[in-house]
Order: C-alpha cells, then sequence, then structure tokens
C-alpha cells in the first residue's frame, strides 16, 4: 500500500507486460528431445506459479507448428526492468529453447469467458 496525494492509502498499480516467446530450433513443436521437454515443463510451472502469484494474467500459445507458432504472456511488474526480470528467469528464456521479446502492454478489453469451464 501507498498513500496518494490526500493521504489516503491505496494499493500502487503495477504496469502490464506482454512478453512473446518462440522456439528456437526448427522442428521442436514437431519433435521435441527429453531435455527440452524438462525445460518447457518448467516453464510452465513458473508461469503456473506466477499465476498464482497474481503477476501472470493469461497466458498461452498458438496451436500450429511451423514457425509463425509462438506464446504470449500477459503479466504485471513494477517497472520495466523488473518486467525484463520476469522475462529473464523464464527457464525455457534462460535455456535458450525459446526466443522472448518483452513489450509495455495494456488489457483494453477482457471476457470472463477467457478460459474454457
Amino acid at each position: 500500500m501507498a498513500r496518494d496525494d490526500d493521504g489516503k492509502e491505496r494499493e500502487l498499480m503495477s504496469s502490464q507486460y506482454l512478453y512473446r516467446v518462440q522456439p528456437t530450433r526448427d522442428g521442436f513443436l514437431i519433435e521435441s528431445k527429453p531435455d527440452e521437454d524438462a525445460i518447457v515443463n518448467a516453464h510452465f510451472h513458473d508461469l503456473k506459479d506466477l499465476t498464482e502469484q497474481g503477476v501472470v494474467l493469461m497466458a498461452g500459445r498458438t496451436l500450429h507448428t511451423d514457425d509463425t507458432s509462438h506464446g504470449l504472456v500477459v503479466f504485471v511488474a513494477d517497472s520495466e526492468a523488473h518486467a525484463r526480470a520476469i522475462v529473464e528467469s523464464d527457464p525455457a528464456v534462460k535455456e535458450g529453447i525459446f526466443l522472448a521479446e518483452l513489450f509495455p502492454f495494456a488489457v483494453a478489453l477482457a471476457s470472463e469467458k477467457i478460459l474454457p469451464t
């Protein structure tokens, strides 16, 4: 909590960011290696933990397997440096399985039906 100009306590607003990941190896989505699978599993569990902490708002991937396939993560961070640290700590990014690009982002519209029931 922080105090605003009126002295009232308010929760600090975090900025939203998006990072896009794409496999660095051609054919990765068709035939992955066991060590790559372990790293991608760690990537998934890291994002799951960040989702449970309220950092990740949404994460997913395209469902095709050609060279345009990619994943998106929409999340909140206190600063661009903090956002970059989150991206760089992603196990699949750290290990070079995915190439990541970071963008400042703002969700304009969202539906409660974003996840299937």
